[in-house]
């Protein structure tokens, strides 16, 4: 199938694509790398009368680190994360993740700006971000703003992104030295949509664990931190009971879906195995 017509703008600066914004509203679409909205259209799910097209916006694309905090242009490409040497030293979680994204042809299009925009539950870079702790810039008619990773995705497909705005940068803390991290994800097959995922950051000192971070992917309609299960962890040797109870812990404060992929029940229990398998490899990091 075909899409719809619409009208095609490509701006060359981000001040030119607010405009654009602000003059067609909801009838617009912003366009990054495609992957998700070209099939919608296709389809006709979607039949936008505009489209604004943002891969001719050089200031949108960049990768740049200061020692404290990475920052990554929103039309960004998922290839480039996985190939980029900041990204490998300051990011390792990130850069051990996008390699999860899809496949090779769709990271080498999808923008890491695009996937928290779509925000398809069951991606990772949305997860990660939780994990990271990493803020969304975002800009519209009357100025910047920032939104915490947390804030940023609310429910399944839904940011917090208003009619006129776009998102331009993600910002993310540099991960602690020495830093242990690990995501796992069950899916169908290798590039599918995860069923469930788990990613995790532990920082230890002296053989004891001073904070843990933990989130998931594709459990429920949005990521979400595992906030129980971290507090169980903190203070401990990150000893098998102490993993244990944190699995069990995020099982319990999941609020799973449920479709033709895995019940309720099956997606509470992935969230129980996923979270001991990344605690079990983050624990076994020198």
């Amino acid at each position: 199938m075909k899409p719809a017509a619409f009208d095609y703008h490509a701006p060359t600066t981000i001040a030119e694509a607010l405009v654009l914004l602000e003059q067609h509203g909801s009838d617009a679409r912003l366009l990054a790398g495609g992957q998700t909205l070209l099939p919608m259209m296709n389809f006709r799910l979607v039949a936008p009368e505009v489209v604004i097209d943002l891969n001719r916006i050089p200031d949108l694309a960049f990768i740049e680190a200061d020692g404290r905090h990475v920052r990554i242009g929103a039309m960004t490409r998922q290839r480039a994360l996985e190939f980029s040497p900041v990204i490998a030293r300051d990011l390792p979680l990130l850069h051990e993740a996008i390699k999860m994204v899809g496949h090779l042809p769709t990271r080498s299009r999808g923008t890491i700006g695009g996937s928290l925009a779509n925000a398809d539950s069951s991606a990772e870079i949305p997860m990660v971000l939780q994990v990271l702790e990493g803020e969304m810039l975002v800009r519209g008619p009357h100025g910047e703003r920032t939104s915490s990773a947390a804030d940023f995705v609310v429910d399944a497909m839904t940011t917090s992104l208003a009619e006129h705005e776009m998102l331009v940068e993600i910002r993310v803390p540099v991960m602690p030295q020495g830093a242990r991290f690990a995501v796992e994800e069950f899916s169908r097959r290798r590039g599918d949509f995860a069923i469930a995922a788990v990613a995790a950051m532990v920082v230890m000192q002296d053989g004891i664990c001073r904070s843990t971070r933990l989130a998931t992917a594709g459990v429920s309609p949005a990521s979400s931190r595992l906030r129980a299960a971290e507090q169980l962890l903190e203070g401990t040797a990150l000893d098998e009971a102490a993993i244990e109870r944190a699995a069990k812990a995020a099982s319990e404060a999941v609020e799973p879906s449920a479709d033709r992929n895995g019940s309720e029940r099956y997606r509470r229990h992935l969230t129980k195995v996923l979270t001991r398998r990344v605690l079990q490899r983050a624990k076994q990091q020198a």
